[in-house]
């Protein structure tokens, strides 16, 4: 009922103020248990896929957002269950995984739609990266639900980072065609078949976006990332520090020397 009420409000909110566009609604089933596999560009991808589909849909997210303390902290937790978000511990990546793959194989013994992001985390520059085989592929083999691919369009120009108002401009949501990968049931602990069945989900969702790949985690390239941007700043500071040492010599009073 909290969902039907948070759906009502925010889905009801976001289509209002930025209309977003979709393709493919009739490849989610009406009834019966599905996995909706998307690119991760933006926050609000979580919550612009359940605002246009008639049907709850569960994502995960990380635990902190379900146990801040104070005020904020419970109404966050409040709104994160309100829209349909369960918590996991993502302390252990082990561990992190397992709870994924159980809070999924739930959801979909339910009868209903879950929700996961391949990459694993969302994108650092728009492009689509590599898919993390275990979570996805695992939870389509031992479920034996279709996978069906997802492409966000555009939801990361809504709200670039560093800026507080989003842009009100038009996302756009791309639904493809179940994949079946029932040809693997009882394989799903074998590394190679959690590979061949993410990549093809991947290359799916590659062909609704139309996103540049990039062949590697997102996680890694987010690493290099912030790496490159701590270089960029010792260098910059070590520059001003050069430029400084240049200046004409000055006295002690701050003025400068006579020749």
């Amino acid at each position: 009922m909290f969902y039907s009420a948070m759906k009502l409000s925010v889905g009801s909110t976001l289509k209002l103020a930025f209309r977003p566009w979709v393709e493919g609604l009739e490849n989610v089933p009406a009834e019966g248990p599905a996995i909706l596999a998307s690119n991760h560009l933006s926050f609000s991808d979580s919550f612009f896929l359940p605002a246009v589909l008639d049907r709850k849909v569960t994502f995960i997210a990380k635990a902190e957002y379900f146990t801040s303390p104070g005020v904020k902290g419970k109404l966050t937790a409040a709104f994160f269950k309100g829209v349909g978000q369960l918590p996991v511990d993502r302390s252990g990546a082990r561990g992190a995984g397992e709870a994924a793959i159980r809070s999924g194989l739930e959801v979909l013994e339910r009868g209903e739609l879950f929700g996961i992001y391949p990459e694993g985390t969302r994108s650092p520059d728009g492009r689509l990266y590599r898919g993390k085989p275990g979570g996805l592929a695992r939870v389509a083999l031992r479920s034996g639900a279709p996978v069906i691919p997802v492409a966000m369009i555009d939801t990361e120009k809504i709200q670039p980072p560093g800026k507080v108002v989003p842009k009100l401009m038009r996302p756009g949501i791309r639904i493809g065609t179940p994949l079946d990968f029932s040809r693997y049931q009882g394989m799903d602990n074998d590394r190679f078949i959690q590979r061949a069945v993410t990549d093809e989900v991947m290359y799916a969702i590659l062909k609704l976006s139309g996103q540049e790949y990039v062949d590697m985690y997102a996680t890694a390239a987010k690493r290099q990332i912030a790496e490159a941007a701590k270089a960029a700043k010792i260098a910059e500071a070590a520059k001003r520090e050069g430029a400084a040492k240049k200046r004409p010599d000055q006295d002690e009073t701050g003025g400068n020397r006579a020749a």
